[in-house]
């Protein structure tokens, strides 16, 4: 199977069936983001580990189209186990990584919109807000 084909199946299968879907009580961080150019937006729920710094549990909600629900669902399971930090230092590539396809410029907000909202609620729980 080729390559690119095999990644759009992939894509298809998360949006159609996203992996670890609902929402997650009791919660760490629990943030929403949105991209306002196509009307995608995302729920993270995030529960930490005792040690206040490794990401225990996640759980997503949302709509949008097959790229941000697709991109939340790889990304939601990725987290499970990872530091604040390495969080905070994953970066547009490696969301569009997850994917494993190219995507023209108007699809990219669509594929990084679950790392801003995980990425964004981790900030606001640091700040204390």
């Amino acid at each position: 199977m080729q390559g690119s084909k095999m990644y759009q199946e992939v894509i298809l299968d998360h949006y159609r069936n996203p992996r670890r879907w609902g929402r997650l009580s009791p919660t760490t961080v629990s943030h929403t983001g949105e991209n306002a150019s196509c009307g995608d937006e995302l729920t993270f729920d995030l529960r930490l580990a005792e040690d206040g710094e490794t990401i225990e549990e996640v759980t997503f909600t949302g709509e949008g189209c097959a790229i941000s629900i697709a991109s939340a669902s790889l990304l939601a399971e990725e987290l499970p186990g990872m530091t604040l930090s390495e969080v905070h230092d994953l970066d547009r590539e490696d969301a569009l990584d997850l994917l494993g396809v190219e995507l023209t410029p108007m699809r990219v907000p669509c594929a990084v919109l679950a790392e801003k909202v995980v990425q964004d609620g981790i900030e606001n729980y640091e700040e204390g807000t």
